[in-house]
């Protein structure tokens, strides 16, 4: 009877944690993040404004939420490799499958309600800013995987000042990828017309990682 109760609670709490989001994002879409009080967005989701910060601890997260399970993609790839084969190249087989498919992580999903989504972000500066933390979050867990990965002791400063600037490295590369992406579908081009573009310039960013930028800079 007991597992039966919390099995609805646990419902209940999905279900209201779904219409605050959906709520929120609606608000957030129509009339920009900034312009939007969390107390409106309780009252069109008919909760209490506790009853969203119980499920969102802050206004960002109302809209950031829904990233989560994004945020973490290079460590997986990393971590879920191949025998032999590189991080780079787990992460470049990674992304160019993303863009094949046209999929939202690699920035080439032009569907209208994600192009919204993302200009609603671009728009607001504490989102933008809350995204530059993640991403730095992600860079010092991938930075954490490679240096176990190498063999690095806790100890061995050098080893792990390396591989985080190896993470920095693979997850910069990735993230301006997707911004570039992004930043074409924005301006009004078509994921179709970005798409020969992105495969081209994701090739050649994760070669020159995988070689060396002197490739480049010469």
């Amino acid at each position: 009877m007991s597992n039966g109760s919390g099995g609805l609670r646990e419902r209940k709490k999905q279900q209201t944690r779904r219409a605050v989001s959906e709520a929120a994002i609606a608000l957030f879409l129509e009339r920009g993040f900034d312009d939007v009080p969390v107390s409106e967005v309780a009252a069109a989701a008919e909760v209490s404004t506790m009853t969203v910060f119980n499920h969102f601890p802050t206004k960002e997260d109302l809209v950031l939420h829904r990233f989560e399970d994004h945020f973490d993609d290079i460590v997986a790839v990393v971590l879920g490799r191949a025998p032999g084969e590189s991080a780079v190249g787990a992460l470049r087989r990674h992304f160019l499958a993303a863009l094949d498919r046209h999929d939202v992580v690699a920035g080439l999903d032009d569907d209208p309600r994600v192009l919204a989504f993302h200009r609603m972000v671009l728009a607001a500066p504490s989102l933008r800013l809350r995204v530059l933390e993640q991403s730095a979050r992600t860079v010092e867990a991938l930075a954490t995987v490679l240096a176990e990965q190498s063999g690095a002791g806790p100890r061995d400063v050098a080893a792990h000042a390396v591989a985080r600037t190896v993470a920095a490295q693979l997850c910069g590369v990735q993230n301006e990828l997707v911004r570039e992406n992004v930043r074409r579908l924005a301006a009004g081009e078509t994921a179709e017309e970005v798409r020969a573009d992105a495969m081209a310039a994701a090739r050649q960013a994760f070669d020159l990682l995988e070689h060396g930028l002197g490739g480049y800079c010469v």
